[in-house]
């Protein structure tokens, strides 16, 4: 996995999965993070191989619940993020997994409460010898490159600090909201605060932070020096945020997207929280668009919402 110069789609629960990641691939992306998986979780996930889809899936066991699924088409960009706060139990998660994406991440910027209570996320930032611990101990063991996304901390000095304990560890790179904990989205990220991580770190640094346009690649880093950038929101919205080409209308977008979540069989309810997502952020989710997603049970629901009958019949009448 190389790190530098690179656009990336950052890590959003329940957002993140198969069809998205490969949809900003398509647009542009060069590195794409599913969304967060807990360590606890994933230990009792099965590898199965999905012939009918060509996927590789990762099933929690007694259920047929698929907590993350992948395929070959994204092996060399696709990054799974774990949250953790033990690092044995984080080593064997990410051995179920590792063979089968482009690199591993660790989770230490959430700051959700179901995160937090579980000193994972950012509950990780005031716990540095755990931190290498964790690092270290998946580093040692896996052969697939390790590395972790954090948050500013409460002062300059702290944040900088941090990072270079984290650098030391032997991580390829570093990603770095530039927010703090108490931050909500809506405040503006702190360009120069990373700045100062890029500044004391060899390592590659990616920037994360008020990307919404494909112009805000250029920008954040010309502001931080920093030499790779993630874009969250701004992807959520419209992921050809990627494309040099410029942003295609955002209906066109949901198009594609919907196509995508029929052909990779997603789940229901990662298809109807993304699609939220967009319809809140253009329009209004209490219109007829909106509450029409809300009542969706199914892949097929959402196909005959948007019109796509055919294309959904045609995609499940062909798969082996």
């Amino acid at each position: 996995m190389e790190y530098r110069n690179k656009m990336v789609l950052a890590p959003m629960v329940r957002a993140g999965t198969l069809p998205f990641r490969l949809l900003a691939a398509e647009y542009g992306a060069d590195i794409t993070y599913g969304e967060e998986i807990i360590d606890h979780k994933f230990v009792n996930c099965q590898r199965v191989i999905n012939e009918s889809l060509g996927t590789t899936d990762f099933v929690e066991r007694g259920t047929d619940s698929v907590v993350f699924r992948t395929c070959p088409q994204e092996r060399d960009k696709v990054v799974f993020q774990i949250g953790t706060s033990d690092a044995v139990r984080a080593l064997k998660a990410a051995e179920i997994v590792c063979n089968d994406v482009a690199a591993i991440d660790i989770n230490m910027g959430c700051p959700k409460a179901f995160s937090v209570s579980g000193g994972m996320g950012s509950a990780l930032l005031s716990k540095p010898e755990l931190i290498h611990d964790i690092l270290t101990t998946l580093r040692r063991n896996l052969n697939t490159p390790v590395t972790c996304k954090i948050r500013l901390l409460n002062t300059r000095q702290d944040t900088v600090e941090l990072a270079r304990r984290i650098e030391k560890c032997g991580v390829p790179a570093l990603a770095v909201h530039g927010r703090k904990v108490k931050d909500r989205p809506r405040d503006p990220a702190k360009w120069d605060e990373i700045a100062d991580v890029v500044s004391a770190l060899s390592i590659p640094v990616i920037a994360n932070g008020n990307v919404f346009e494909y112009e805000d690649f250029k920008r954040i880093k010309d502001a931080t020096g920093a030499t790779s950038v993630m874009a969250a929101r701004g992807a959520l919205w419209n992921a050809s945020i990627f494309s040099a080409k410029g942003k295609v209308p955002w209906e066109d977008f949901k198009t594609e997207y919907v196509r995508k979540t029929i052909l990779w069989d997603n789940d229901i309810k990662s298809t109807k929280t993304t699609l939220r997502e967009i319809i809140m952020h253009y329009i209004c989710l209490e219109g007829t668009e909106g509450k029409g997603v809300i009542k969706c049970g199914s892949s097929a629901d959402v196909a005959r919402l948007y019109g796509e009958e055919d294309y959904y019949n045609f995609v499940v009448s062909n798969r082996k």
